[in-house]
């Protein structure tokens, strides 16, 4: 038993080291984005405005959400967002949970994901849309919008592999 808390506390330490910078997260405006073509590389990077990066990262929170308790309608609203944003669907799979009704899931894409949580009793929502390549992650907030009617809706975007 000692050998086995032993190990916990190692992979703890290594996984969350206790000297590590906490990050902020603050909601900031998405804009369409230029995207620069570069012909010649085939991984997928975007340029714009002079940076490179491998794709946003949009974090979608919803409040006073409706719908957060039927799968079906979130399937349709994550398959919705695919296509409006340009991107190539692999695999959806999502799960419901009792008794809250709460659901979790993923959409596996060419260009990278979408994944949601949801707290139907919370009327709370949280979506991940990372895209790379020409896919237009923010073209989901939309669709989103128009599928679960947030009265608030707060989006973060993070440059994921900057250059």
């Amino acid at each position: 038993m000692a050998l086995s808390a032993r190990k916990r506390t190692a992979v703890e330490v290594t996984q969350f080291p206790q000297n590590r910078a906490r990050t902020k997260s603050v909601p900031v405006p998405v804009p369409n984005p230029v995207v620069e073509a570069d012909e010649e590389r085939k991984d997928y990077f975007i340029t714009r405005n002079g940076v490179t990066f491998a794709g946003s990262h949009l974090h979608i929170d919803l409040w006073d959400a409706e719908g957060l308790d039927d799968e079906a309608r979130i399937e349709q609203a994550i398959k919705d967002s695919v296509t409006a944003a340009g991107a190539t669907l692999l695999h959806i799979h999502l799960h419901k949970f009792s008794p809250n009704g709460g659901v979790s899931g993923v959409a596996v894409l060419s260009e990278s994901h979408i994944s949601v949580h949801t707290w139907p009793e919370r009327g709370f929502a949280a979506f991940d849309v990372f895209m790379c390549g020409a896919a237009q992650p923010q073209k989901a907030i939309g669709v989103l919008e128009a599928a679960f009617k947030p009265k608030r809706v707060v989006v973060g975007e993070y440059k994921r592999g900057i250059v």
